[in-house]
């Protein structure tokens, strides 16, 4: 693996620096670092108007392996992260076998490992079988080669406050943190769309903003009550974004998530009845997508995580009530970033890689991601062309649930290198992982 000499790339403060790569390590960074010993005979990169940022970190990933490799793979799913200018994915819980043992959380680990493009880093369930009746082996999890810090039966919430209450003072223990996907499944029975205009003119069954708000108000509580910390996936209301802020005025150890989908579209998509807009939480209203974009801007919302879930075309190309939920991610996050921080004008690309990279590896735990771009850091590494304009078409998913597919959004992913190996070079994924 050869050492590497980015030159003249412009770092998230603003600063234009030189950054010389040696194994898996940033060895300089500054406006000389051609003369070091371990520049000589590096592979230069000119970043010439590219932007370098930490390598993203997704703390909300569907792989589908094991159980459902027709729609995704450990392989193919790291490959689309390493696209997308991610180093490191947190691979959801909701598989089969279900991540809910040591044994399938390490057999997760071990593909992502044999796979080398990105770290797979496993989400254990909280309940066994995500059934939501009892604790899954969550300490087992943790003390495993694994070592799980983030649990979550997403795709399902953890309803009973009991068994919610007993999974926050459990992973306390190991500094861990519950992931609630936050859905009152009594509130959202047959639910097909957000509840709304939109949903009474298309004659769907409606999934109203409080299914969502009641469940992260009592979890906050809860996660005050216990002196744990909570982190909401998928926030995707308004009246969420009141009740996190509210809770974080508290001190309560409260983290959220906003997806790129939730900050670029609403519930007007669903007059096409095309399922490729179907989601869980589904697509709000434009009321809600300001919102969110105000919260991620000052600090209320932690982090971008993209749920991406994949699946394949016949579980899409079908009539809306039968199709599943659920859309792709990894690949148009920072595209979305970028149009909701930087085309905006309401934040700078240190926010940006805060909520892609920073954040999220502080809450998920992981400490050689997410890292200062500076000597002695781990060369997980992200380079943009904040310049370009792409029209958003293939993906190198397994599936093809693009909900932005024919869209033109800022920004290209030039250069990924993980681990001081590049994953991605001048847009194109390399033909093998770092391993």
């Amino acid at each position: 693996m050869p050492n590497i000499l980015i030159k003249n790339a412009t770092l998230p403060s603003g600063s234009k620096s030189d950054i010389l790569i040696s194994g898996e390590q940033i060895v300089a960074v500054g406006t000389n670092v051609a003369g070091e010993p371990a520049a000589e005979g590096a592979s230069e990169i000119d970043a010439t108007g590219l932007v370098a940022l930490p390598g993203f970190v997704d703390l909300h990933t569907h792989l589908r392996e094991p159980g459902f490799e027709q729609s995704e793979t450990i392989l193919t799913g790291s490959q689309s992260a390493a696209a997308g200018g991610f180093t490191a994915v947190h691979a959801m819980a909701n598989t089969w076998p279900v991540q809910d043992t040591a044994g399938v959380v390490e057999q997760v680990r071990a593909l992502g490992l044999a796979a080398g493009y990105v770290d797979v880093v496993p989400v254990g369930a909280v309940t066994v079988g995500l059934d939501g009746k009892q604790l899954a082996e969550l300490n087992a999890m943790a003390s495993s080669k694994a070592r799980v810090r983030v649990f979550s039966d997403d795709g399902k919430c953890v309803h009973d406050p009991v068994l919610m209450r007993r999974a926050l003072e459990y992973v306390k223990a190991f500094d861990g943190v519950v992931a609630q996907h936050a859905q009152e499944p009594r509130l959202t029975e047959g639910a097909q769309m957000n509840e709304g205009k939109v949903s009474a003119e298309l004659g769907l069954t409606g999934w109203p903003a409080v299914a969502e708000e009641s469940i992260i108000a009592r979890d906050v509580l809860l996660a005050e009550h216990v002196g744990s910390r909570v982190h909401i996936c998928h926030l995707s209301t308004a009246g969420s974004v009141e009740i996190v802020r509210w809770a974080k005025s508290r001190g309560i150890n409260v983290t959220a998530e906003v997806t790129p989908h939730h900050l670029l579209l609403t519930d007007e998509l669903a007059r096409s009845y095309d399922a490729v807009y179907k989601v869980n939480p589904p697509l709000r209203t434009h009321e809600d997508v300001l919102a969110l974009r105000a919260a991620l801007v000052d600090g209320t919302i932690d982090i971008i995580a993209t749920d991406h879930a994949p699946h394949p075309i016949e579980a899409k190309d079908c009539e809306w009530q039968a199709a599943a939920f659920g859309m792709l991610g990894l690949e148009i996050a920072a595209s979305v970033a970028q149009e909701v921080l930087i085309e905006s004008g309401l934040a700078s690309w240190e926010r940006v890689a805060q909520v892609l990279s920073q954040n999220p590896a502080r809450i998920g735990r992981l400490e050689q991601q997410g890292q200062e771009i500076a000597a002695g850091s781990i060369a997980n590494l992200v380079l943009i062309d904040p310049a370009a304009k792409r029209v958003i078409e293939t993906s190198h998913s397994k599936s093809q649930n693009n909900p932005y597919s024919g869209l033109t959004l800022p920004g290209s992913v030039v250069h990924t290198i993980y681990r001081g190996y590049q994953t991605v070079t001048n847009g194109q994924l390399a033909s093998e992982g770092r391993i």
